[in-house]
């Protein structure tokens, strides 16, 4: 049975940092990309960041460019995301998802989900 699990959210002021993790079971997690998704209250599930399988590659939003970065430690099976700067419309529930990721943005491109964590940025 495949499962992710994700740690590290939390409430933070603006301007500063939080790193989320996602740890994957069940799975040989090199093979597939990993992503990180948010849903804000109200509001549909978004792309955040998208990592290739061997690390070569990494996609981004424009709207967090420049202040999270995506990682993966195949060997330990886990996903990082280091978010720096954060602002008060980064406040959303995060996910992990990991899959064969043809359209790396695309939620349907992902085969198993994060039960998310809860990430709140205070002005």
């Amino acid at each position: 049975q495949v499962q992710l699990v994700e740690s590290g959210g939390g409430l933070v002021q603006a301007g500063g940092s939080l790193r989320l993790s996602c740890v994957a079971f069940g799975r040989i997690f090199s093979r597939y990309t990993m992503g990180w998704f948010r849903q804000a209250p109200g509001k549909e599930r978004e792309f955040v960041a998208a990592i290739s399988a061997g690390a070569f590659d990494t996609y981004y939003a424009d709207s967090v460019k420049g202040r999270f970065t995506i990682s993966r430690d195949n060997v330990k099976n886990m996903g990082y995301l280091q978010m720096n700067r954060l602002k008060p419309e980064d406040t959303a529930v995060y996910y992990c998802a990991s899959g064969p990721g043809a359209n790396v943005v695309a939620a349907l491109a992902y085969d198993y989900w994060g039960q998310g964590t809860q990430v709140t940025v205070s002005s």
